[in-house]
């Protein structure tokens, strides 16, 4: 899923006045998304740098350190929830009502398989 992400893509831009204006739209996607049901409001200093959620030992955004979905593609050693026999579990699910672009890059993954 990293290739769709938005914090890794921002990671990625080596131009550092686009890259910021990157992690505020992240910041603002995220407050939108995730701050509204924790009291979390996100600013584009919160958006760190994620060398993507398979890494190990690498950056990894802290939003995601204790992600369910992420330990659980880690500990079924898959690439990502496209690739799982349990695909889409209710974990997921809850992903895609406040993520619905998550479901439409897994989709596109699992097409390929």
């Amino acid at each position: 899923m990293c290739d769709g992400c938005p914090i890794y893509w921002a990671t990625r831009e080596k131009d550092s006045l686009k890259q910021e204006k990157m992690r505020t739209a992240v910041a603002q996607l995220c407050s939108e998304r995730y701050g509204l049901n924790y009291g979390l409001k996100y600013t584009a200093e919160d958006i760190t740098d994620c060398d993507g959620c398979r890494t190990k030992g690498g950056r990894l955004f802290s939003g995601c350190k204790n992600c369910e979905v992420r330990i659980c593609a880690i500990q079924k050693e898959v690439e990502n929830c496209a690739y799982c026999n349990a695909y889409a579990c209710d974990k997921l699910r809850e992903i895609f009502v406040t993520d619905p672009s998550a479901k439409t890059r897994l989709e596109v993954i699992r097409s390929t398989l």
